[in-house]
């Protein structure tokens, strides 16, 4: 069983539960304040942390020789490194819309 890889999936989750608590935060927020409903795009964010964490999953303790495969592998790459980005990513950017107001507030 390969241990290291099954902790290494912990700090994706813990993105993605983050980002879930945050759109669940920002829907609330949003009904308050009637801002559009730009929280979707977490949710989508936490999908897409979700998608590859699977990928990440499915090809756990497979050896080295799939490993280096993967590395040459373009949508493996894009699904190991660019879905955590682009979820990332997005999730700052909504974040960022719907909080921005409390870094504004002076006194």
């Amino acid at each position: 069983m390969d241990w290291m890889g099954l902790l290494g999936l912990l700090g994706g989750i813990a993105i993605a539960t983050a980002l879930v608590v945050l759109g669940l935060l920002s829907k609330r927020l949003g009904s308050v304040t009637r801002t559009p409903p730009y929280y979707v795009w977490l949710y989508v964010a936490a999908g897409l942390m979700l998608v590859s964490i699977l990928t990440r999953l499915v090809h756990l303790g497979q050896g080295p020789e799939v490993a280096v495969a993967l590395i040459e592998d373009k949508v493996s790459v894009l699904l190991y490194a660019g879905l955590p980005a682009i979820a990332i990513t997005l999730g700052v950017v909504v974040a960022w819309r719907y909080w921005s107001w409390l870094l504004a507030e002076r006194n």
